[in-house]
């Protein structure tokens, strides 16, 4: 059988705008870490992609890191502690009671902005480095997700919070496709991408929008792709065929990473190029036996 093969797709700026000329920063933004295999999947590619790409900020999804669902105070401060440099969430915030207060404290993890003001956390957060800010804004959707207020909204009063900055990246974690291409759309021109999250399975349409902003509708999932989307297969499909509650748990199943590199542009708040990376978990070194010869 064949070992799985990587793959990248890249695509780069071709509107009249051209987003300018390519600038030396890059944002990698990594997909739904799933369970624990996604939190080891990451941290294990991650040296890998940073030899290769040297990004210049590491963002990803956490919200379904813990088990599968939610996100711990101890598994959060393992990703910032292995070169995550912000960690956005979802609907899946509040999953576990723990998180409360991190919420509160951490200013690099987000819960999304249009959640209700009164809730646990905040959704936007500044990253500085070499000189550069990055303002990272964390939204829901509204249909079939349980979010307080409109993203289509609340993303005005997201964007102020962020002051000055030379580029925004927006995760839109949301189900309805609509609303993520409908987001992009409107904030074409004035950040630097917007990357959708939360159906676990990457879409085909990365792109970089006319006015600059790069585009993809869903990064996919850091995690176990032989599960269905992250779960055991033999419990998912017990679900389906029976139509009676199955206890899931996480699949350990053939782990990829799944994420986009976007290369800014000296313009700001713009983008030059987004690359799609699928990448499969690095395989375990072969364990050498010792020597039996004298």
């Amino acid at each position: 059988m064949a070992e799985p093969q990587e793959v990248t797709s890249k695509y780069e700026s071709t509107g009249p705008s051209g987003a300018g000329e390519t600038s030396q920063a890059s944002i990698l933004f990594v997909g739904d870490l799933v369970g624990g295999v996604g939190r080891r999947t990451l941290l294990e590619c991650l040296p890998i992609l940073r030899e290769r790409y040297e990004p210049t900020f590491v963002v990803v999804n956490g919200e379904n890191v813990a088990g599968g669902l939610g996100i711990t105070p101890k598994a959060a401060r393992a990703l910032l502690a292995g070169g995550v440099d912000a960690i956005t969430l979802g609907n899946h915030t509040y999953r576990r009671r723990e998180i409360y207060p991190y919420l509160d404290s951490e200013p690099r993890i987000l819960r999304p902005a249009n959640f209700l003001r009164i809730q646990p956390g905040h959704g936007t957060c500044v990253i500085e480095r070499d000189g550069l800010r990055l303002g990272v804004v964390n939204l829901s959707g509204n249909l079939y997700l349980r979010a307080g207020r409109s993203a289509f909204t609340e993303i005005e009063t997201a964007l102020g919070e962020l002051g000055e900055v030379d580029h925004i990246l927006v995760d839109i974690h949301a189900e309805a496709t609509s609303e993520k291409v409908a987001l992009g759309w409107m904030l074409d021109g004035r950040v630097t991408a917007v990357v959708g999250t939360h159906t676990h399975v990457p879409t085909a349409d990365a792109r970089v929008l006319p006015g600059g902003t790069a585009y993809i509708t869903d990064v996919g999932m850091t995690g176990p792709r032989g599960g269905v989307i992250g779960v055991k297969r033999e419990q998912a499909i017990e679900s389906l065929v029976t139509q009676m509650p199955v206890r899931f748990e996480t699949s350990e199943d053939d782990p990829w990473l799944m994420g986009v590199l976007i290369r800014c542009s000296t313009t700001p708040r713009s983008a030059a190029a987004i690359e799609q990376i699928l990448m499969p978990r690095p395989a375990p070194a072969p364990q050498v036996a010792p020597s039996t010869q004298e």
